[in-house]
């Protein structure tokens, strides 16, 4: 059973067939979704939905899609990836409307609480393109630390970073 964590603001939710509007206007909106390999169409919208979901199946972690209290809005999603032959990682994100808001910290932290204390993870890493400077800088609050530098799959570098426990 994959878990539902709340915050002050908000619920981090199981991936469903209910969150596919908000993935289908993340990930083809251009602007929206160019760090995160979108735009892409509505057939692989579903399919990254489907994956999402599965994810927690195949690998026992995955993203929890967010949720605001406030209006029970879908607002982005937070939570681990991994890929095949890639490091585990914290990931996250959030519609340009919910940005700036301090939703993907709130939901940053309550993923990594849940990581260390449920998960029983030792460590926590995380990882972006070098040109992704609003994920780096929110790396940068969470207090992440740069611990190295590595070849990816996709044979692009990226600086990987050590995030603690925020208790």
């Amino acid at each position: 059973m994959i878990p539902t964590i709340e915050t002050e603001r908000l619920r981090l939710l199981p991936p469903s067939a209910d969150c596919f509007d908000v993935y289908h206007r993340f990930y083809t909106d251009e602007a929206a979704s160019k760090m995160y390999g979108g735009p892409i169409s509505p057939e692989q919208v579903w399919a990254r939905l489907k994956a999402d979901l599965g994810s927690w199946y195949l690998i026992g972690f995955g993203v929890w899609v967010i949720q605001l209290k406030s209006d029970n809005s879908f607002v982005g999603t937070c939570g681990f990836w991994q890929g095949k032959g890639w490091p585990r990682e914290l990931t996250w994100w959030v519609m340009p409307e919910g940005r700036g808001k301090g939703i993907a910290t709130e939901a940053s932290k309550a993923a990594l609480k849940h990581a260390y204390r449920e998960f029983k993870w030792e460590s926590v890493e995380t990882y972006m393109n070098d040109e992704n400077s609003a994920a780096r800088a929110l790396v940068e609050k969470l207090g992440g630390t740069k611990t190295k530098r590595q070849k990816f799959n996709d044979g692009l570098s990226r600086s990987i970073y050590a995030l603690p426990n925020p208790g």
